[in-house]
């Protein structure tokens, strides 16, 4: 059973849980004091239940939004016009997915789980066993709020009791609740307290990316960029170098798509009327409008997000090297034996550089970025000692970096390999990758 069959289990899981709490708990107000819930608060109590409920599995079930087939030709019609072609090709820079082969509209990630790129992409969440997107957003925030105010209503009636027990425990055994009933009450009690904690968190981390549009992965993408800038500075300039040796500019860039907190929620919850984000049964967003997001302009609009990042460029060779002796040079006099066997150890010493990957293609590895500088003599600040991943995986040329809470894109469900990128002249991935028929729709070939 691989991780897609076990996150299957999640849904019904959950269901059982809510239900466990929800409903066993009023059982037991039957049996114990001071009774069974009033009528209004049962009746509120029930209410959030089941829209936390609708919520849930409309997280689960709804479709996290996939890029339209014809999408690619609307953006080669917009690259028509001679005012937005340098601009829009360079704001689409590193949007090349090489899973899907296709060109993948800003903010949007390929997920390793959903095997597709996903528009907005936050990240796959195991508890919903699908992704926490563009069109998913408003009904897991949904969810989460009803979820939290549920429980913290169930979290006082289990308060209530639990005082009333206290107060009569120097009465007689026989005349308070049994055994089970007290083992029932410490469970629901343990379960929805810890429960109630971990979703406050995530209901908080939530409510701080919808008001500044600022989702999961995209703050990985900040921070990340935040330690590269830190990095050139320590290197007294601002570059770095690439997989081949090139220079990389680094330049401060603002994040683009925080415009606005009212902006913000609109966005994210689809709507503009407050009372419609509390509605269970709302309307999901469109995929139409998960494909372009409003620009704060605060930097050039044509610079791509996120900013180039030296460290997760990698270049594939055309073929594997072959050894000189089935090359062309075998005629050559025995006189040039000593240059040929130059040749040959130059050639062996690139070829031990590459390692194939699944697809038999030959990728250029680097060292990880501490190992590079300390050939240098140069000391990097000990948050940047961090080491390669030694096991299976990915490693095409990228760095064991992680964020402070020591995550990676992996974490969040993005499929690493499918977002290293190349830069080119105009962005958009590297022409040795890139179908001929594509190349020729971007304009890179007559």
């Amino acid at each position: 059973m691989d991780t897609a069959d076990l996150q299957r289990l999640a849904p019904p899981g959950v269901t059982a849980l809510v239900a466990f709490l929800a409903l066993t708990s009023q059982w037991l107000f039957y049996h114990i004091e001071p009774g069974p819930l009033k009528a209004n608060d049962a009746l509120v109590f029930n209410i959030l239940v089941s829209a936390l409920l609708v919520c849930y599995w409309r997280t689960c079930l709804t479709d996290p939004g996939q890029i339209p087939k014809d999408w690619p030709d609307r953006v080669k019609q917009s690259w028509s016009r001679p005012e937005d072609l340098s601009a829009e090709k360079a704001a689409l820079s590193n949007r090349w997915c090489r899973r899907c082969e296709i060109l993948k509209p800003p903010r949007a990630h390929h997920c390793k789980t959903c095997k597709r790129c996903i528009l907005k992409m936050d990240h796959h969440c195991v508890w919903t066993a699908n992704c926490v997107s563009h069109i998913t957003i408003p009904h897991f925030v949904r969810f989460l709020a009803f979820a939290v105010m549920a429980m913290a209503q169930l979290e006082y009636f289990l308060y209530i009791r639990g005082g009333v027990l206290w107060n009569s425990r120097r009465l007689p055994s026989y005349l308070g609740p049994s055994v089970l009933q007290l083992a029932h009450l410490f469970i629901l009690v343990s379960v929805n307290s810890f429960v109630l904690f971990m979703l406050v968190l995530l209901l908080g981390r939530t409510l701080w990316s919808l008001v500044f549009n600022t989702w999961t992965i995209e703050g990985w993408e900040i921070e990340r960029h935040h330690t590269l800038l830190r990095r050139a500075r320590g290197l007294g300039g601002n570059t770095l170098s690439g997989p081949d040796g090139r220079p990389i500019v680094i330049t401060h860039q603002e994040f683009p798509w925080d415009v606005g907190v009212w902006t913000n929620l609109r966005q994210g919850m689809g709507n503009w009327n407050p009372l419609a984000w509390f509605w269970p049964f709302a309307s999901s967003q469109s995929v139409e409008s998960g494909l372009s997001f409003q620009h704060n302009e605060i930097d050039d609009p044509s610079k791509p997000w996120p900013p180039p990042d030296p460290d997760r460029l990698y270049k594939l060779s055309r073929r594997p090297i072959m050894p000189l002796s089935d090359g062309p040079f075998t005629h050559l006099e025995d006189n040039n034996a000593e240059r040929i066997a130059a040749f040959q150890q130059r050639q062996a010493t690139d070829f031990d550089a590459r390692y194939a990957d699944a697809d038999g293609e030959y990728v250029v590895k680097r060292m990880p970025f501490h190992e590079r500088l300390q050939q240098d003599g140069d000391i990097l600040p000990a948050q940047d000692y961090i080491q390669n991943d030694t096991g299976g995986g990915i490693k095409l040329g990228e760095e064991a970096w992680r964020n402070q809470e020591g995550e990676r894109l992996a974490d969040f469900g993005v499929d690493e390999e499918a977002d290293f990128y190349d830069e080119t002249d105009v962005g958009i991935g590297s022409d040795e990758d890139v179908p001929l028929a594509e190349l020729i729709r971007r304009g890179h070939m007559k």
